[in-house]
């Protein structure tokens, strides 16, 4: 296995959070000297004038990020007209972060399922949610919540004119029959 491939991938998944030069010695079982050198032969190879990405040391963790001379093409990407339209996926994280705001990432993510940044990125550039604070939790992760734009977009005055939820609670006597109808006891 390439190791510089490796840590490529572990960059990717890892996405905003990065990874420290403590972890990447952890998870690729590695002395930081080699973990350096692979860092420093990718680094040289997103330097190349063909790539589209980097590698930026920020907040004491090493991340991928896009090319700063890029950006034109990042900001017009946001903006065509395609992409004014919401995705499923989209409107799920949206509806996760209205109905439950202020929430953090993680929370997202749990509720989802799925790895949620890129969504919570999209809506931010789309200017649907926002950074509203830091979280008590151990890091002080992000807290997200809707914008003005939200209510705009959706035709809302307030908060408050979201529609309910529906939801369904299963009687005790529903929960026990499925216990009883799934594990018999053998004579």
């Amino acid at each position: 296995m390439k190791k510089q491939a490796i840590l490529e991938g572990l960059l990717f998944v890892v996405g905003d959070e990065g990874l420290t030069l403590d972890d990447i010695c952890k998870i690729m079982d590695i002395k930081k000297s080699e973990a350096q050198k692979l860092l420093k032969s990718l680094r040289e190879e997103y330097n190349k004038e063909e790539r589209g990405l980097r590698i930026s040391f920020m907040g004491e963790a090493f991340k991928l990020t896009t090319k700063q001379e890029h950006k034109d093409y990042y900001q017009k990407l946001i903006t065509t007209n395609s992409s004014n339209t919401l995705s499923q996926a989209a409107l799920e994280t949206l509806a996760i972060i209205a109905y439950n705001q202020p929430i953090t990432r993680v929370e997202v993510d749990e509720l989802r399922g799925i790895s949620s940044i890129n969504m919570i990125r999209k809506l931010m550039a789309k200017d649907l949610v926002k950074i509203s604070g830091k979280s008590n939790l151990p890091g002080h992760p992000n807290l997200y919540r809707t914008t003005s734009e939200f209510l705009d977009y959706f035709g809302l005055a307030t908060l408050g004119d979201l529609p309910e939820l529906p939801i369904t609670k299963k009687s005790d006597e529903e929960e026990q029959e499925l216990f009883t109808s799934i594990y018999k006891e053998e004579k």
